[in-house]
């Protein structure tokens, strides 16, 4: 079996750079030759170059995707010829935690998953032990040891600096009060490098990479649960913004003379659909009676699918605020795709039939009209969006700064 870290150490040469650039491409997904140009920009005859000197070393191997028989050259995937390596991403929300953990050498959808309703909450001293056994039980599943873990990525419901890699001002809680930072907590207690980037941003960049959107120009993800954040992939790049504040939807003021949120803003639209909000709504409506309330939004969303009146005018409300933040949105950015993620995204047609009837009420028609090809979805790939994006940015955080501004 084959080490990989061995192959991608800082690289020397122009070649050695491509060469490393090629190998973490296919790492994140085995791809055809045309599609490891465009995720890598580089040429299509120096990847045919390096993958055929690869396939000599034994690094890669040819493989015809079934799923697209019938295409010619189009139609066969560089994969990656055996490999120990493990890379890993995870998700560490309010409310929960989901830890993936894939062989570099599989396909996206052959991970190992472990899931904890624990999360930020309970604090970093309660949740980094936690997470640290999740990952050493997922990477054990795989068949291999901690000592395999090649990347670890992870994502938070926090605004980050992208230059630093650390929380962008303001730090809102649950992080502010202990002053922790939950990469360097989680490198320390595996001993492996830790990036982190916002939740939102890791699912537009999951969708992006293992969703069907990697053909878009604009590509829109709403992590919609405790919060509501977005990620923005323009150009093929995610759009972080000089401070990583960029996607922050949950933070449009929708109420000037709304309740105060925690950012110190009043009415967001976090104040009003909010998970907290949705289910403080459900119970206030219920006064005097305490029986099967819901706790959760799951619990909510559950009884909105059982046809509980209050639960399904609840979500149905909740989709129209986020359509008409969402509406704004488009006529700023006029993307080719919206894809709704978070736990709200389990109410389906719930919440996106309101939605898109507010979209196509407060946007702009060209900017929203279903014959230009707009479309907006529900996630792919579900509750995984954002530890896949994180597993993706962790394995894209091996190439160093030095060797992105030489390519």
């Amino acid at each position: 079996m084959l080490d990989l870290r061995a192959h991608l150490r800082p690289a020397v040469s122009h070649r050695d750079s491509n060469r490393k650039r090629i190998i973490l491409a296919i790492m994140i997904k085995p791809d055809t030759q045309a599609g490891i140009a465009r995720r890598t920009i580089l040429s299509q005859a120096t990847v045919s170059t390096a993958v055929r000197d690869l396939e000599k070393d034994g690094i890669v191997r040819m493989e015809r995707n079934s799923a697209a028989q019938g295409k010619g050259g189009r139609g066969v995937r560089v994969c990656l010829q055996g490999a120990v390596n493990v890379a890993v991403g995870v998700d560490l929300g309010f409310n929960h935690v989901t830890v993936i953990a894939r062989r570099v050498d599989e396909q996206y959808d052959r991970v190992k998953v472990q899931q904890s309703t624990d999360g930020a909450n309970r604090g970093l001293a309660h949740v980094i032990p936690l997470v640290k056994g999740m990952i050493e039980e997922a990477v054990a599943e795989t068949g291999r040891t901690s000592d395999d873990i090649i990347s670890v990525g992870i994502a938070v419901p926090r605004m980050i600096d992208p230059r630093s890699g650390t929380f962008a001002a303001p730090v809102l809680p649950p992080w502010s009060g202990e002053g922790g930072d939950p990469a360097i907590e989680l490198a320390r207690a595996l001993g492996v490098r830790v990036v982190m980037d916002n939740d939102a941003n890791l699912g537009a960049l999951a969708e992006q990479t293992y969703g069907g959107s990697d053909h878009l120009e604009t590509v829109v993800y709403v992590k919609a649960s405790t919060g509501i954040g977005s990620g923005l992939i323009v150009g093929g790049n995610l759009l972080r913004g000089r401070s990583g504040i960029a996607g922050e939807l949950g933070h449009l003021t929708m109420d000037p003379h709304g309740v105060i949120c925690q950012c110190g803003g009043r009415g967001c639209l976090e104040t009003i659909i909010g998970a907290e909000y949705l289910i403080d709504q459900v119970r206030k409506s219920q006064l005097g009676n305490s029986a099967d309330l819901p706790g959760s939004l799951a619990a909510l969303i559950a009884k909105a699918h059982a046809n509980d009146a209050v639960c399904v005018r609840a979500l149905q409300d909740a989709g129209r605020l986020l359509g008409r933040a969402l509406a704004q949105l488009c006529n700023l950015f006029n993307p080719d795709v919206i894809v709704l993620g978070g736990q709200l995204a389990a109410a389906k047609d719930l919440v996106l039939k309101p939605c898109r009837e507010a979209l196509e009420r407060f946007a702009l028609s060209g900017a929203v009209d279903p014959s230009t090809d707009f479309e907006l979805r529900l996630s792919n790939l579900k509750q995984r969006a954002e530890a896949l994006g994180a597993l993706v940015l962790g394995l894209s955080s091996i190439l160093s700064d030095e060797e992105i501004e030489k390519s």
